[in-house]
């Protein structure tokens, strides 16, 4: 465990950033990720995205701070950064995908430190930003985005040894099969449910009868 959170393994996660085709490439032929620390990339991520709509200025941020849920949030993300793994991973397994189920995971997963940078960032200067000046706020919060996005591109298209084309349908597989993964889980509980409730009213029948 000690290995995997060393200075070395953290200071390849930045080097993603600056050189994300190479690194994530030595990431799926030569181990040098880190899923725990993809992981705690993510819990970062959700409490910076909590963090920005409870302290952001009011010049930029509509949102009630007390109304900012910061553990439901990060159930929220931790669900949605499993259920794109697990997605992404069981389209790629039809369409000769090479990478792993841990390779996605960390690409992911990594792709999420301009995020949480540029989140934070915007978060401090909302503070000092005027009522005319909004647009240095967006800027910062976009570049962060749109550069993530960027990265789960490149980290995606990489680990499965993909062409930009393949990389764009399976990423749009991966979201229908996020919804077909959310039906069936919706369905089984729904089974799960009716069932406790078939036994337990025959427990109280019984109950009653005796």
């Amino acid at each position: 465990m000690r290995e995997l959170f060393s200075a070395q393994k953290w200071k390849y996660a930045f080097y993603t950033v600056s050189h994300p085709m190479d690194a994530y490439y030595e990431i799926r032929h030569r181990e040098r990720g880190s899923v725990p620390i993809a992981v705690l990339l993510v819990v970062l991520f959700s409490f910076s995205f909590s963090i920005n709509r409870k302290s952001a200025s009011f010049v930029v941020n509509n949102v009630y701070p007390l109304s900012v849920n910061a553990l439901t949030e990060l159930a929220a993300v931790l669900l949605l950064y499993l259920l794109f793994c697990v997605g992404n991973w069981s389209i790629t397994c039809l369409m000769e995908g090479e990478g792993r189920l841990k390779d996605i995971a960390i690409a992911t997963g990594y792709a999420m430190i301009p995020i949480i940078v540029c989140f934070n960032l915007a978060t401090i200067v909302s503070q000092f930003v005027a009522a005319d000046e909004e647009a240095f706020y967006w800027v910062i919060m976009a570049a962060g985005i749109a550069y993530a996005l960027l990265m789960v591109l490149m980290g995606i298209m990489q680990v499965h040894n993909y062409t930009l084309a393949k990389t764009l349908v399976t990423i749009f597989l991966t979201f229908i099969a996020m919804f077909i993964i959310i039906f069936i889980v919706m369905l089984f509980v729904d089974l799960i449910t009716q069932v406790y409730s078939f036994f337990y009213s025959i427990y109280q029948e019984l109950i009653y009868r005796m």
